[in-house]
């Protein structure tokens, strides 16, 4: 089995008492443009063996991280979905955080569901992404990567959204009716802008879901759907590490990697998650 960090980690960091507990999910089932996704776990995981221990200031290995057999992601989506949940609950009530590879970003409504039936609390979303996700459904399918962040709303779950710049009408509508806070991508990149303050009524028990295509195409071209006009590198983690500020992470994904044979984009997303352990 790959474990993330596997050149890094020593016997203890690598144990079932890691702080982290990464969950592959090979899901590729409902993309519609460019595919690949079911690859992006295994990539990352292979790419972060050439990461060093400390990331920006910090080492978040020594609490260590462990790396759990990939889900199976074969049957109906909904089943997929509740043994997703089942990973991150488990993960929850044992103390950790889990840390959800993709795949595609549908992965996200079973990873947060998970959580929030174990906390029992109120929880939001931090989404980086390229496109709101909020469809009612898309090509016919609720479990679509279009329409996770809507079924997460439609449970009452807070959402808070970064670097969008491709959304429909229905979507604008539901940002609307679901209060969905938002400061889309033209807005970030061209204000050069890194930090920006939730809500107060935001909860404190925050989830952070990290789409690659957030990330501008010149940096992040491995994924099936890329928009110009992205996020920097440095700007997307900075706007979730502030958005975590005062604030607690319960557990994040990163999703939507598709490899395409260049390891500079496998090395990048498992940076990503390296660095998103580092501000939890």
């Amino acid at each position: 089995m790959s474990i993330f960090l596997d050149s890094e980690l020593t016997a203890a960091e690598r144990s079932e008492d890691a702080r982290f507990r990464v969950i592959p999910v090979p899901l590729e089932r409902t993309v519609s443009y460019g595919a690949g996704t079911a690859k992006g776990p295994e990539a990352i995981i292979e790419a972060s063996n050439e990461l060093e221990r400390i990331t920006g200031h910090t080492e978040p290995c020594v609490e260590g991280i462990f790396t759990e057999n990939p889900l199976d992601c074969e049957g109906p989506l909904p089943d997929v979905m509740e043994r997703l949940a089942q990973r991150t609950e488990a993960a929850i009530r044992a103390g950790k955080v889990p840390v959800t590879l993709g795949g595609e970003h549908s992965l996200s409504y079973g990873a947060v569901m998970g959580v929030a039936r174990a906390l029992n609390q109120p929880i939001g979303i931090v989404q980086i992404d390229a496109h709101a996700d909020l469809r009612n459904a898309y090509q016919g399918k609720k479990h679509s990567h279009a329409s996770v962040m809507h079924l997460l709303t439609e449970e009452g779950i807070k959402l808070a959204q970064f670097g969008v710049r491709a959304f429909s009408t229905e979507e604008a509508h539901s940002r609307l009716k679901n209060h969905v806070f938002h400061v889309d991508a033209e807005e970030l990149v061209t204000g050069n802008i890194h930090a920006v303050d939730l809500p107060e009524d935001f909860p404190e028990l925050v989830y952070v879901s990290f789409d690659v295509d957030g990330l501008d195409p010149s940096l992040m071209p491995a994924t099936g759907t890329p928009v110009p006009g992205g996020l920097g590198y440095y700007q997307a983690l900075r706007l979730v590490e502030h958005a975590l500020k005062d604030r607690k992470c319960v557990g994040f994904d990163v999703v939507e990697l598709a490899p395409d044979g260049n390891a500079a984009w496998d090395f990048t997303a498992a940076q990503i998650v390296y660095r998103l352990m580092a501000a939890c």
